[in-house]
């Protein structure tokens, strides 16, 4: 038998803002053609169907588009839910669905009624284990007394085992956690909730293979416990990974061999540095311009409407900071301001934070500071609370 191991759909999410929706459902459509390419015989998504519990409707009308291709591909599917999904919501129609050959896995209730499919060498025993918060739980699996994911997981896997037992049949397991040993990307939201979150991976012993959901890195284990990875990259951390799915190939004794198949890249991520005409100019960033981009402006002074200028040459920019360079031989902050009249310092401030002041803008500065000290002005009171609300509105802009 032929399984497809994929997670982390995370349909809906937006990146920075933007809507991702077309770039996974082109992803969707790959990961079809994949199946039909390899010849698989059942794809298994390890949870986090959705990016929220609540999916707007043009999300789920995207995932009935993605899983219509790969039923027509081939394959059976086996789905169970993760920490962004909504069990009852993703489970609805679990019955039904399964006529069809999409095989429903959200709740407690079935996590040892697995999915049985077979092959020339009999039975293989899938089972889905949705996400499990402790506190939640524990009663239902009865342990009561468990406080972490490793103990209600625990709980699971020993219904799961005594299930695999009775039958005497291989056996395949999804399921959504953090495993010990593994490495998150940073798009992960934290599935701690009142409960340490990290399993070990001996908690899943006693299966053929482990299909393992939540973090969006491909990562290996052990040779049968691996994580698939997400569908597309949802962070500029993930910009070197290859997106990919596992091709596990199961035999009359087991587990027989996994390959990694990576999924065509659907659009690239870059991060830039530099100063924007740079950016704007250099031809070294050409391989960017169709990229999702984050840049990092060096610039001595921020430059005015830098986003809009980035999207000119790369329109799909999606973040943009100032990063002021370091001041050469800079010195603590007291002793630049020590001796040094008041003037001269807060128009340093407005420097640092800002750009360097315009001559109106420095008197002011002086108008205020004589305010401050009770200086008389020619120009009268009303001047001076006009100038004091000038020069903090000038310090708010630059915030």
């Amino acid at each position: 038998m032929r399984i497809l191991h994929t997670s982390d759909w995370h349909l809906g999410r937006t990146f920075h803002g933007v809507e991702l929706l077309a770039d996974q459902a082109r992803a969707l459509s790959d990961l079809a053609a994949i199946v039909a390419d390899e010849s698989v015989d059942v794809v298994v998504v390890a949870g986090d169907i959705y990016d929220r519990s609540v999916p707007p409707a043009d999300a789920v009308a995207v995932y009935d588009r993605g899983l219509a291709a790969i039923a027509a591909a081939g394959a059976q599917i086996v789905l169970t839910s993760g920490n962004h999904d909504s069990p009852t919501r993703l489970g609805a129609g679990s019955g039904f669905a399964a006529a069809g050959g999409l095989h429903l896995r959200t709740s407690i209730a079935a996590i040892d009624a697995p999915v049985l499919l077979s092959d020339e060498h009999g039975e293989v025993a899938i089972y889905g284990l949705p996400y499990l918060e402790p506190d939640t739980a524990r009663t239902e699996l009865g342990v009561d007394e468990a406080r972490s994911h490793a103990a209600v997981l625990t709980a699971a896997m020993n219904r799961v085992r005594a299930d695999v037992t009775d039958r005497g049949v291989r056996s395949v397991v999804a399921a959504h956690a953090f495993v010990v040993g593994a490495l998150a990307s940073g798009s992960e939201r934290s599935i701690t909730v009142g409960g340490v979150e990290t399993v070990g991976a001996e908690v899943f012993s006693g299966v053929d293979y482990v299909a393992l959901g939540h973090l969006h890195s491909p990562q290996q284990l052990s040779e049968s416990v691996r994580y698939s990875g997400s569908l597309l990259p949802y962070s500029f951390g993930e910009r070197s990974d290859h997106k990919s799915v596992w091709i596990v190939d199961l035999d009359a004794d087991g587990l027989a061999e996994v390959r990694k198949r990576e999924l065509p890249p659907v659009r690239g991520l870059s991060s830039l540095r530099g100063t924007l005409d740079d950016l704007l100019t250099d031809d070294v960033h050409l391989a960017a311009e169709d990229h999702y981009v984050e840049a990092t402006l060096t610039d001595a002074v921020r430059p005015v409407d830098a986003m809009r200028r980035l999207r000119q040459r790369f329109p799909h920019a999606v973040h943009v900071q100032w990063e002021r360079p370091a001041t050469i031989g800079a010195v603590d902050y007291r002793a630049r301001v020590h001796g040094r009249p008041d003037d001269e310092i807060v128009c340093a401030f407005i420097s640092d934070v800002r750009d360097r002041p315009s001559s109106s803008e420095r008197l002011l500065v002086d108008a205020a500071l004589r305010a401050v000290v009770g200086e008389p002005e020619a120009d009268g009171g009303a001047d001076t609370e006009l100038a004091l609300f000038d020069i903090q509105s000038m310090v708010a802009d630059s915030a």
